[in-house]
């Protein structure tokens, strides 16, 4: 899982700790549960600010096109989480490709713009 932090065993992440808890033992096999409410807003920072940039997909066929919207302020983890997911997931993502002169731009959120790095 790329862009999060740990924070040690004790410092969980109290919003995932409620979907890890409700979280499928087994890959692509889905869990309902009603009396789960999930606000997706939750998981975000307060800082919205972010990186965009033209990619491809992370697993098979990696097709390319792919705008991507990386958050500047990492999520936090305890190492226990990252683990559980991991258990499920093992190959999450493919390693970190070069640029090959694509442009990294980055939110202002002041200004509503985005600028080149």
């Amino acid at each position: 899982m790329r862009g999060l932090r740990t924070r040690g065993r004790n410092s969980s992440n109290a919003f995932l700790a409620s979907i890890w808890k409700n979280l499928s033992a087994e890959k692509e096999k889905s869990i309902e549960n009603a009396s789960v409410s999930v606000n997706a807003a939750d998981l975000l920072p307060s800082d919205h600010a972010y990186y965009t940039y033209l990619g491809s997909l992370t697993m098979p066929p990696c097709s390319e096109g792919v705008t991507w919207y990386v958050l500047k302020t990492p999520m936090r983890l305890s190492l226990e989480q990252v683990a559980a997911f991991a258990k499920v997931y093992p190959m999450n993502a493919r390693p970190i490709q070069p640029l090959n002169g694509r442009e990294l731009l980055a939110s202002k959120l002041t200004e509503g713009l985005l600028f080149r790095i």
